[in-house]
């Protein structure tokens, strides 16, 4: 008896210390100050980028509005940090910024090493190589002797030089940290190419060349670069919040419920999904501390994941990027919810 009642208290102490493992300071930290803080890029169009007024907008800048809205029902309640390459992990570290959304890759070193958690990826990317048109090459594989601009404290650098390794080529690289440096440094002809996640690419062209037509994209794509919001490891309850938040948006696009829609969708739909989605159905979000509304709020502020895509970096975008690998699952592509139920 003596042994059964230890081996019950000590499955109880394992509970509690489960149950204390898995609350975390971040969600409190956010409602407390009443804000979210927000880690973005330096200024990429399509993904974060600022206006005149100080007014962003872009995918990730929409990733961080969505979450304002689940936890502060507000999505204006977001105060955005853009941080460069190389400044963003101790940013989210030091518990500066609450999410990182800057178009950051998700590698294994930096969700092992790094005390980071990655949400699911909101854009599939690959790294390319842009070329002034006067260059006269069709081929990243013509880059012999060549001069390249690229960013340091990336996977981007490291990719360049495997790429380079494994085709003999002898290249030059010309690391800037800043990104408007570097870009200025590429189309001043201090580099031959410039590389970096193709999306970024099309920006920079579209942006900042002046002339689009007078740059190329080359047709290689040498790396997976699956982008995707980070938190700090050790806050299970922030992470499932900023991981389903995501999974809500793209579960939205498969379920046909838009920014326009989703009013008529909660009052009228007889989907089983939808109503988990909308909260129609009651508790579904009572283990995240969250009310019942919170995917709707996320979806009335931003659109669903086909949406935000469209607006920021699709058909409706000056960077007219085609779905691809970001298209949903039920259409060829990679985006998929898991259950919501």
């Amino acid at each position: 008896m003596k042994a059964f009642l230890l081996a019950g208290a000590t499955f109880l102490a394992a509970l509690s210390v489960t149950a204390t493992a898995w609350a975390g300071p971040t969600l409190d930290a956010v409602k407390k100050r009443g804000e979210l803080n927000c880690g973005v890029s330096t200024g990429l169009a399509g993904f974060s980028l600022a206006d005149a007024q100080g007014n962003y907008t872009g995918l990730d800048v929409d990733t961080c509005r969505a979450i304002a809205a689940v936890v502060l029902h507000d999505p204006k309640k977001v105060k955005f940090f853009p941080r460069s390459a190389q400044q963003r992990f101790e940013s989210l570290k030091s518990g500066e910024v609450d999410v990182l959304a800057r178009n950051t890759t998700w590698t294994m070193t930096r969700d092992t090493s790094l005390g980071l958690l990655f949400a699911p990826p909101t854009y599939y990317d690959g790294q390319g190589f842009m070329v002034s048109k006067k260059l006269g090459v069709k081929s990243a594989k013509e880059l012999n002797g060549a001069t390249v601009c690229v960013q340091p404290g990336t996977t981007t650098e490291l990719n360049l030089a495997d790429f380079a390794r494994a085709n003999k080529l002898t290249i030059k690289t010309v690391t800037i940290e800043n990104l408007a440096e570097v870009e200025q440094a590429f189309f001043a002809g201090r580099c031959d190419a410039y590389t970096t996640d193709a999306s970024g690419l099309a920006s920079t062209r579209a942006a900042r060349s002046g002339n689009p037509d007078d740059y190329i994209i080359l047709p290689e794509i040498i790396s997976k670069e699956p982008l995707a919001p980070a938190v700090r490891q050790g806050d299970d309850e922030w992470f499932n919040i900023v991981k389903w938040t995501v999974f809500a948006l793209i579960q939205a696009e498969e379920s046909g419920v838009t920014q326009a829609n989703v009013d008529d969708m909660a009052k009228n739909s007889t989907d089983a999904q939808v109503k988990r989605l909308l909260g129609v159905t009651p508790d579904m979000a009572k283990a995240l501390e969250l009310d019942d509304q919170w995917a709707y709020r996320a979806i009335k502020a931003v659109g669903n994941y086909g949406e935000i895509f469209d607006r920021n970096v699709g058909k409706n975008s000056p960077l007219k990027l085609a779905r691809g690998l970001n298209a949903l699952w039920i259409h060829g592509g990679l985006q998929y919810a898991m259950p919501i139920r």
